[in-house]
């Protein structure tokens, strides 16, 4: 009597092998789905590279002095770095497609109210992380570049970028700024999710200002202006998303209210 227990045992766990493998399985064909997506999207730009840099590089060689230029430390610098951006480029376009493959995902395992939720929030994410980064590339950057080549001038010092380090410095300022964009979608979230409420987020909004300041003297160069251009518009959005919060809120209270009255009867 007691020799089918083990049997039923292991029958049940066959299945969630089966099963955890199969999500295995998926995971990997979404991941090389993405992966092809940006790789198309790389191969189409790939003949363009250099003109692709350029773009990059425009608001720097706009602000240059008369004899400053771009420089190559590096060997296969003038090679790999427009290799790289262009690969950026593809997968800022491809994005779409990867943020497809990982709805498609996890859409499953999410309730219908949730599946709801997810589709503006994801758009709405991608729509301001570009508009961060326009920010970045049409104000920030001549910005810090003018006032840089302003600094230099004083003191005699040639005005050369490595494209390297040139590279380096716009992708982490397009983070910075397309991150900052996304605070909104951060302060709607909390709010929805009821981590925070919109008393609690107008009550720190000092500490707010504070930290955006802090925020702004630790990612943009060391002058007044660098750190107006972070600090301003981060809390911008910060009041953006108490907006946004106070509307999805007001929304949402008649279904909750409407709720709690019929579990009451």
């Amino acid at each position: 009597m007691s020799s089918p227990e083990p049997n039923r045992t292991e029958d049940s766990g066959q299945p969630g092998e089966e099963s955890f493998i199969s999500h295995l399985i998926e995971l990997r064909d979404r991941i090389i789905r993405a992966g092809i997506a940006v790789i198309v999207v790389f191969i189409g730009l790939v003949y363009w590279a250099p003109n692709i840099f350029h773009l990059l590089a425009r608001p720097l060689l706009d602000n240059l002095p008369k004899d400053g230029k771009m420089i190559v430390t590096d060997v296969t610098g003038s090679f790999f770095v427009p290799m790289k951006v262009t690969m950026m480029v593809a997968l800022v376009i491809a994005l779409p497609v990867v943020l497809y493959q990982i709805w498609a995902f996890i859409a499953p395992g999410l309730y219908q109210h949730e599946k709801k939720l997810v589709v503006p929030l994801v758009s709405s994410s991608y729509i301001l992380f570009l508009c961060g980064m326009a920010f970045a590339y049409f104000v920030v950057f001549p910005t810090i570049f003018r006032v840089m080549a302003h600094y230099n001038a004083p003191l005699g010092a040639e005005m050369s970028t490595d494209i390297d380090n040139y590279l380096s410095f716009t992708l982490t300022m397009f983070l910075c700024f397309g991150v900052t964009f996304e605070v909104p979608i951060v302060v709607v979230l909390l709010v929805r999710m009821g981590v925070v409420t919109l008393a609690k987020l107008k009550q720190i909004r000092p500490y707010v200002v504070v930290g955006a300041f802090v925020v702004s003297a630790v990612v943009t160069p060391p002058d007044v202006f660098s750190q107006l251009i972070l600090a301003v518009p981060l809390i911008l959005l910060y009041e953006a998303g108490i907006v946004a919060a106070r509307l999805i809120v007001g929304k949402d209270k008649p279904r909750i209210e409407s709720g709690d009255s019929a579990t009451s009867d």
